[in-house]
């Protein structure tokens, strides 16, 4: 006989809902979708050890639970805080969280520079879209902005620094789907930089998902950089048969008239990528850079993309 799963029920936002014991307030609110989900910048659910960091997703503990209902003293992340029974959660609907979440935008962009014109990002940058809905019109910061030595990582990714948010997805990535990392975070607090030891290159075969996970315009695609924007692109879904190992063959073309400009990861409505048998569908370098003509690959048919994304317009 199967065992029964363990449910605690959770109210976010004056909505309630089921959810398995150990689900963390961020994927319940996930569960209702809407504005009641809560930003996440550095969360990944596919990578683990993520989130924690970037403080977006801070939310209110009105009530712990029915065994303890007093209220949470401090605002919690809630991609690390999980459910308890009977838990009453606010986002968009406390005053603390709106001004906590519009401070910590402003954190995040002291130092980012106005790259948006030129960025390849732009279009479906995470920050971007969060500093338009959760941010202030100016910043109160009156100092130079750091800025870092130009660093030549590989002949795939381009890095800009001075747009990271330290958020170290690239690292969890590189630690959990190849087997030989060689960037990571050195130095601490504002000298803190993504960097690869000895200026060695990144050359795995699974190096390109870095470019995925990045949540703004640090990492970008060498092989797309300022060739397009990507509202002028469509993008449609295909497959092939890879023989890479680890590789799903699945993946997202970004085409304007039959010419293939980009590929990436299929992503879903929360920007990460797709599962397939319970499994990330990353995809290899030979996909994403060196398969680039449309008789490469199987269409299956125009990506579904969210009608209020700019991406939408080009379809």
């Amino acid at each position: 006989m199967a065992e029964e799963i363990k449910t605690f029920k959770v109210t976010i936002d004056n909505i309630t809902i089921d959810v398995p014991a150990g689900t963390t307030v961020l994927n319940a609110a996930r569960q209702i979708g809407g504005d009641v989900t809560p930003p996440a910048m550095c969360y990944y659910s596919k990578l683990q050890g993520s989130g924690g960091k970037c403080r977006t997703c801070l939310v209110e503990i009105a009530a712990g639970s029915i065994a303890d209902p007093r209220p949470m003293p401090k605002l919690v992340a809630s991609c690390r805080t999980t459910v308890m029974d009977g838990m009453i959660v606010k986002n968009i609907t406390s005053e603390k969280v709106k001004d906590a979440r519009a401070g910590v935008v402003e954190f995040l962009l002291l130092n980012h520079p106005l790259d948006c014109p030129i960025c390849d990002q732009a279009g479906e940058c995470h920050l971007q879209d969060l500093g338009y809905e959760h941010g202030k019109e100016g910043t109160r910061y009156e100092f130079p902005r750091r800025i870092f030595e130009k660093e030549d990582i590989g002949p795939y990714i381009q890095l800009h620094m001075t747009r990271c948010i330290l958020c170290y997805r690239c690292t969890y990535i590189a630690d959990q789907i190849t087997d030989k990392r060689v960037h990571g975070i050195l130095d601490r607090g504002e000298h803190a930089e993504i960097s690869t030891y000895i200026s060695k290159a990144i050359d795995n075969d699974f190096s390109g998902n870095m470019i995925d996970v990045c949540p703004v315009g640090a990492l970008t695609d060498k092989t797309f950089r300022f060739k397009n924007r990507v509202w002028f692109t469509k993008p449609v879904d295909a497959h092939r048969n890879c023989e890479t190992p680890g590789c799903c063959g699945k993946a997202t073309l970004w085409l304007r008239g039959d010419e293939v400009y980009r590929v990436t990861v299929r992503k879903d409505e929360w920007g990460e990528v797709k599962s397939y048998d319970d499994k990330p569908g990353w995809i290899c370098n030979t996909c994403r850079f060196d398969k680039k003509k449309t008789s490469d690959w199987v269409i299956e048919g125009v990506t579904k993309v969210n009608r209020h994304s700019v991406i939408a317009q080009g379809r």
